[in-house]
């Protein structure tokens, strides 16, 4: 693997050194404007409990934090530095036990059936292994009616994103069309997916069905 593949690989999995820098930009920078795009389209409850996967830097936490008052926020992150990174920013909500900062995989999540009232997933199904089983993981773990949403930086339309594909393993930017698709062949209802097309960012939302 050559350093620029090692480099970019924390984008999936950040270890070391490499990967504490990259934490520290999933909280700045585009990631940051994204999110609060996607945050304005987002209807986040002002309580009950909230997962975000592949949790990252935690910038996302806080932000359900700030918006659900009475909520109790998950992350989750197969990545110890992700992990340890998100709960030292989030260290107040932590110490107030509103937060939770897990390490664990989603293809296993560690919860139990009908847990969650809104599951978000930032800047990650790109690197999900077998990602009908992974829907279906996440699907098991919300309560009926919850909403999960999908935020990806990439649409999957980009001609540079075949290069990202080739850099980073196991990396599929998946498109609108293959969202959607996989999210309703495991039952998903009341699929959306939307696409700024000038930056080419995407939000998914879709609910449990009875």
């Amino acid at each position: 693997m050559g350093l620029l593949s090692k480099i970019f690989n924390n984008a999936r999995k950040p270890d070391g050194f490499f990967g504490k820098i990259m934490v520290n930009g999933m909280n700045t920078g585009s990631h940051a404007a994204m999110s609060e795009w996607a945050f304005a389209k987002i209807t986040v409850p002002n309580e009950g409990e909230l997962l975000d996967i592949g949790c990252g830097g935690g910038a996302n936490l806080a932000r359900m934090l700030e918006r659900s008052k009475n909520g109790q926020v998950t992350g989750i992150d197969y990545s110890a530095v992700s992990v340890n990174k998100s709960r030292s920013f989030n260290s107040e909500a932590v110490q107030q036990k509103r937060c939770t900062v897990l390490e664990g995989d989603v293809s296993k999540l560690p919860f139990a059936n009908e847990q969650f009232q809104l599951v978000t997933a930032f800047e990650t199904i790109y690197f999900w292994p077998n990602i009908e089983h992974c829907f279906k993981e996440v699907q098991r773990v919300m309560s009926q009616g919850a909403q999960f949403c999908i935020v990806n930086e990439s649409d999957g339309e980009q001609p540079s994103d075949a290069k990202w594909s080739s850099i980073v393993e196991g990396m599929h930017p998946y498109n609108r069309e293959e969202i959607k698709e996989h999210l309703e062949n495991v039952g998903f209802v009341d699929v959306e997916v939307s696409v700024d097309e000038k930056r080419h960012w995407l939000i998914a939302t879709a609910k449990k069905g009875n």
